[in-house]
């Protein structure tokens, strides 16, 4: 065997290993959901058995399944809709079953004017989506002389009914769901920020520019960490087992708003270093350096939400990068500098304002490390 296939072999059992490691961390991350959805599936079943009596209740297990695969903080509003679309597919697909019989040109038919019922009535893509999935296993599943039969809303009904009380009194840890998502979010901007640094020192036009595009999807991070907080805000506020999270909760939603507002800024410094450096632009050390200390400010902004404790070490590190980036200017006033330096800036008063401080207080501090900087 050859050196290179050696080193394939030895790159593919690294990549199935990183794999392995990945699925394996899906799993532990999707394990609670998982059997809350097998147990909601399972018990829902049961109930229209062996207490509506219903011969084969195959809507209550789905209609659980369904209800527990909504975004959890739209399960309330989302299953009132989905056992709406489930009523106009049964009623309809009935009728027309009745009217027309089945076939494979029958169940378009059916689809089509169940949808379309669905739109006129509410217009959410859920419900028009399980209208025409309950017209069809209506169409193909039910004989022609079937006649209409309301057992199957009540199946809906009572399934989503299981997964809505298994939900709110069994449910996820609310504060490891918005504590994971959060994660994300910091870890994401820290290291965006270390390579930020790292192409201003070596002035890597390359490095730059992925860093940049790197940075504009942290994005996707932010919209994930506000679902999250809004959902896990709902299941704490709505579950008993779960009532004690809220103020831990509302920690997060408070530095909500700040912490992309942020992350907007560290967006903006990304292409301010790319263009800077792009143009060849002579960088002093100072200013890889206040953005190292913004990244500080981040890993302990992630602490002090986790752990609420004291965010001392948030603010300094926030103000230490402020003032090194703002002693840049007494070497330097041009455009260019002027623009990192103000983004190093916004970013450090966000994240004061995402650790508690008013704008007032935030701006205080900044100015008094503005001022030390101009003695140095």
């Amino acid at each position: 065997m050859s050196e290179g296939d050696g080193e394939t072999i030895a790159k593919l059992g690294a990549r199935l290993r990183e794999g392995a490691r990945r699925g394996a961390e899906r799993v532990r991350l999707s394990v609670w959901s998982v059997l809350q959805t097998s147990i909601a599936a399972s018990l829902s079943y049961f109930l229209a058995v062996f207490l509506l009596g219903h011969e084969q209740p195959f809507f209550a297990p789905i209609a659980a399944v369904i209800s527990l695969s909504i975004t959890l903080g739209e399960r309330g509003r989302r299953t009132v809709q989905l056992v709406f679309g489930v009523a106009i597919g049964l009623l309809l697909a009935d009728l027309l079953v009745l009217a027309l019989g089945t076939g494979p040109a029958r169940i378009g038919l059916v689809v089509l004017i169940a949808m379309v019922a669905a739109v006129f009535f509410s217009g959410r893509m859920l419900t028009v989506n399980q209208a025409a999935i309950s017209a069809i296993l209506v169409v193909v599943l039910q004989p022609p002389d079937a006649g209409f039969e309301p057992d199957r809303f009540l199946d809906a009904l009572l399934g989503g009914g299981v997964a809505l009380t298994i939900n709110h009194l069994l449910p996820a840890n609310p504060e490891r769901l918005v504590e994971r998502a959060a994660r994300e979010v910091f870890s994401e901007l820290v290291s965006v920020l270390e390579e930020v640094a790292a192409s201003l020192r070596e002035s890597d036009p390359e490095r730059a520019r992925r860093t940049l595009l790197r940075a504009r999807r942290v994005d996707d991070r932010i919209r994930s960490m506000t679902e999250a907080i809004s959902a896990g805000y709902e299941t704490a506020r709505l579950s008993p087992t779960r009532r004690r999270a809220l103020k831990h909760l509302q920690l997060y939603s408070a530095a909500g708003n700040r912490i992309e507002l942020a992350a907007i800024n560290v967006r903006v410094l990304a292409r301010g270093a790319y263009n800077a450096v792009l143009r060849g632009d002579a960088i002093p050390d100072v200013l890889p350096e206040a953005v190292l200390d913004l990244a500080e400010a981040f890993k302990a902004l992630a602490e002090y939400l986790e752990e609420h404790e004291p965010p001392e070490e948030v603010k300094r590190h926030a103000l230490r990068a402020a003032e090194k980036a703002t002693s840049l200017l007494k070497k330097r006033h041009d455009l260019a500098a002027s623009v990192l330096v103000g983004q190093v800036r916004s970013a450090a008063v966000d994240i004061l304002r995402s650790a508690g401080m008013d704008q007032e207080s935030s701006l205080r501090a900044l100015e008094e490390a503005a001022g030390r900087a101009s003695e140095v």
